[in-house]
């Protein structure tokens, strides 16, 4: 009698989670996902500059989402989003574009192409395409549809999904069948394996089409997305076609253009980020290592090429944001010690030590370890012959470990960020950049003769350029 007790006891025990038993098919039902095929997503918030915090290791800074648009198809894996920001703080402090007002960006990918929109014309991006593949999978329909195709899997309340070298996540389902979370690890240049997580609340219902009004995400611990979702359209025309400027243009990041600035100094173009290498007695220097693994390799083939037989030693890092310090991973990869301000010193230890599992890189595959050295004020490097200083930027708005390169003999100075030339007869900012009238101050303070800038954006231009973006009249 007793084992028949137990037995039927067992069974009104197990009757609940049978009767709430989850699928696929039941949670792509309550979202409305089984027809949908496009969404149109409109709200507004807040978005961080992931990478771009004044402090390393500290929060992204903010900018205030007056409007987004987000357009998804799920059937050919395209996004495009069009968005109005405005800054949170001012004066501004942390990366990103220095701008006045409003800030209007367009952005979009599909399948193995990113790409912005400037001015009207279409910009490769293959940097973000990690980034914004997750943001399009990672959407409640956008899990359900990669698992619904084989590209995920459910069990009991989780779903797991991915895109090979780009990311990897699992989402939690709760209440009603819907998912609110999801924790997911994204390729990252920088960070290697960066976390991302994803918090999804209060689902509306948009014409059968359930979506949640509430979304918070973090990207590498610190806030990176808050959004009010105020509208959600089905099914709506969605042909995110990429441009063929972006389908046929080649490695952006492996184009290279050196040019030779004085003797064993050249200045490598060919991109939006540039680098310089400067030849030592006995090994050679090398100022920034930006972007992603791709340009890092380049750079590096490129300045072997132009100094065969002298060993890169250093590489100079002149802050710590992500857009500069992408193939930091990839020199440390070789063995090449890192130079930067002691603020970030930390950091890049931390950098340098991260697992890169998603996409294995250079680093992940060599197993090298490096140095990573820190500068306070100012640190000398010579070999008797050639002299090469490395000077704090202090009391920049745009990150406080920025640091400068200066040749003494040459008059050459070496910056990023806190100087971009404009196109040639263009008129200067009005009034100027912060960033660039701290840059001259620094200058001065320092008493730096200078003759020529090479900044790691633009093109080299004379000091009289510079002294006028800030203001000066001579």
């Amino acid at each position: 009698m007793r084992s028949v007790v137990s037995l039927l006891t067992a069974v009104l025990l197990l009757m609940p989670l049978v009767a709430h038993a989850q699928t696929l098919q039941d949670v792509a039902r309550a979202l409305g996902a089984d027809t949908v095929k496009s969404l149109e997503i409109q709200g507004t918030g807040a978005n961080f500059l992931v990478g771009q915090s004044v402090v390393p290791g500290q929060p992204w800074p903010q900018f205030n989402t007056k409007s987004l648009t987000l357009l998804v198809n799920y059937d050919t894996g395209s996004l495009r989003e069009e968005a109005v920001r405005v800054r949170a703080l001012e004066p501004p402090r942390g990366g990103g574009a220095y701008v006045r007002g409003e800030l209007r960006q367009i952005i979009a990918a599909s399948g193995d192409h990113a790409w912005n929109v400037v001015a009207d014309a279409p910009v490769p991006a293959p940097v973000a395409l990690a980034d914004r593949s997750f943001q399009l999978w990672s959407t409640p329909h956008g899990i359900v549809k990669a698992a619904l195709a084989g590209r995920g899997t459910m069990q009991g309340r989780t779903i797991a999904f991915a895109a090979p070298g780009r990311f990897k996540g699992t989402a939690t389902v709760g209440a009603g069948n819907l998912i609110e979370k999801v924790e997911a690890t994204v390729a990252n240049a920088v960070l290697g394996d960066m976390p991302v997580t994803i918090m999804y609340a209060d689902y509306k219902d948009f014409g059968g089409v359930k979506y949640p009004t509430k979304i918070r995400q973090t990207s590498g611990g610190f806030p990176s997305v808050e959004l009010t979702v105020t509208e959600v359209k089905a099914n709506v025309a969605a042909d995110i076609a990429v441009p063929d400027p972006v389908r046929q243009a080649a490695n952006p990041y492996a184009r290279v253009q050196s040019t030779k600035v004085a003797d064993g100094v050249f200045y490598i173009a060919g991109g939006s980020h540039h680098s310089v290498a400067i030849e030592m007695a006995d090994h050679v220097i090398v100022a920034e290592a930006p972007l992603i693994e791709a340009r890092a390799l380049a750079v590096l083939a490129e300045v072997r090429n132009l100094i065969p037989n002298k060993p890169i030693r250093y590489v100079i890092v002149s802050h710590h944001h992500f857009d500069h310090s992408g193939g930091v991973r990839t020199f440390a990869g070789e063995g090449i010690t890192l130079v930067t301000h002691e603020a970030s010193k930390a950091f890049f230890e931390r950098v340098v030590g991260l697992p890169a599992t998603v996409n294995p890189d250079h680093l992940a595959k060599s197993g090298k370890k490096t140095a990573v050295e820190g500068v306070r004020d100012k640190r000398v490097f010579t070999d008797g012959t050639r002299t090469v200083e490395v000077h704090h930027i202090a009391g920049s708005l745009h990150a406080d470990d920025m640091v400068m390169a200066y040749l003494p003999k040459e008059k050459l100075l070496i910056e990023a960020d806190a100087y971009t030339p404009p196109a040639p007869n263009a008129q200067p900012m009005t009034p100027p950049s912060p960033f660039t009238v701290n840059l001259v101050e620094n200058i001065g303070k320092q008493k730096l003769a200078v003759d020529q800038v090479l900044p790691l954006h633009g093109r080299v231009v004379p000091v009289a350029e510079l002294m006028k973006a800030a203001g000066h009249s001579h």
